[in-house]
């Protein structure tokens, strides 16, 4: 069995605190979700593809804001559905009220025959580390809990 494979951005900024970006998936099985779902701009890549490459398009897909900086590449975490999630931090400010996300189609609802469009990152916003813990789909959470350690803080 292949094991599926993502690539994302830790986006993170210094205010206050450090504080990092997370995105909650659209779509109507989400809709009413909040606790650990939300989670890093990340998504499958092709063994043909370069993570990093595949992490900053994902970025840019789901946010329409275009990833820059010193990237730093983090431990891949595992999550529960299998899937390995390889990471690279990096530092920017964005308005995550400007988010701009692709969309995707599903039959909507199931059995109806009926196609419909969904944005696949419905909102974003920017979490304290405390607040991201509460959020994130846990097994991310140890991407944070590296960026933390690398900064010294």
């Amino acid at each position: 069995m292949v094991t599926k494979r993502s690539a994302g951005i830790v986006a993170y900024r210094i205010k206050k605190s450090v504080e990092v970006f997370l995105v909650h998936p659209g779509g109507p099985y989400f809709r009413n979700k909040d606790a650990g779902v939300w989670s890093i701009p990340k998504g499958e890549y092709t063994d043909e593809e370069d993570p990093i490459l595949a992490a900053k398009r994902e970025f840019r897909e789901e946010t329409g804001f275009e990833p820059s900086g010193i990237f730093v590449e983090l431990q891949a975490v595992k999550q529960k559905s299998g899937k390995v999630v390889f990471a690279w931090a990096v530092q920017t400010d964005l308005d995550e009220r400007n988010v701009i996300s692709n969309t995707f189609s599903i039959e909507w609802p199931p059995g109806s025959g009926k196609m419909k469009d969904f944005p696949e990152i419905d909102k974003a916003g920017w979490f304290t580390l405390e607040e991201a813990k509460e959020k994130i789909n846990s097994a991310q959470f140890k991407l944070i809990v590296e960026l933390i350690e690398k900064l010294g803080i």
